[in-house]
C-alpha cells in the first residue's frame, strides 16, 4: 500500500496532534477517571437512555416510536470521520459536535440526535 508520504513527501507531520496533551483535558490532572466511573449508577443510566430513545418529541418525532435508528446513524457517521493517515477523527471524542463535521451534508439532522441525548 502506498502511503500519503509517498504522494506528498513535503506534507506537514501531524504526529504531535496524537499526543493528547494534558492541557486539552477539561478534568484536570487530579481527576481520577476510574474512581468517577465506579460511582456511576449504570442501571439509572440505562433507564435514562431507554427513556430518551422511546419518548418521541414533537420537534422531531421518533420513527415508529423509537430513536434507536437515528442514534445508530449518528454513531456510524461519527466513526466514519476517523482518518487512518493521521489517526484523527472517529467517534471517541465527540468531534461531530463541532465545525466542520456538524455542517457536512451527510450529517444532516444528526444535531437532533445530539440534542435528544444532551440531558443524559
Amino acid at each position: 500500500m502506498t502511503s500519503n508520504q509517498y504522494w506528498w513527501p513535503d506534507q506537514l507531520n501531524l504526529k504531535a496532534l496524537r499526543q493528547n496533551s494534558p492541557l486539552s483535558d477539561p478534568m484536570g490532572s487530579d481527576f481520577d477517571y476510574a474512581e468517577a466511573v465506579s460511582t456511576l449508577d449504570v442501571e439509572a443510566l440505562r433507564r435514562d437512555v431507554e427513556e430518551v430513545m422511546t419518548t418521541s418529541q414533537d420537534w422531531w418525532p421518533a420513527d415508529y416510536g423509537h430513536y434507536g435508528p437515528l442514534f445508530i446513524r449518528m454513531t456510524w457517521h461519527a466513526a466514519g470521520t476517523y482518518r487512518i493517515s493521521d489517526g484523527r477523527g472517529g467517534g471517541g471524542a465527540g468531534y461531530q459536535r463541532f465545525a466542520p463535521l456538524n455542517s457536512w451534508p451527510d450529517n444532516a439532522n444528526l444535531d437532533k440526535a445530539r440534542r435528544l441525548l444532551w440531558p443524559v
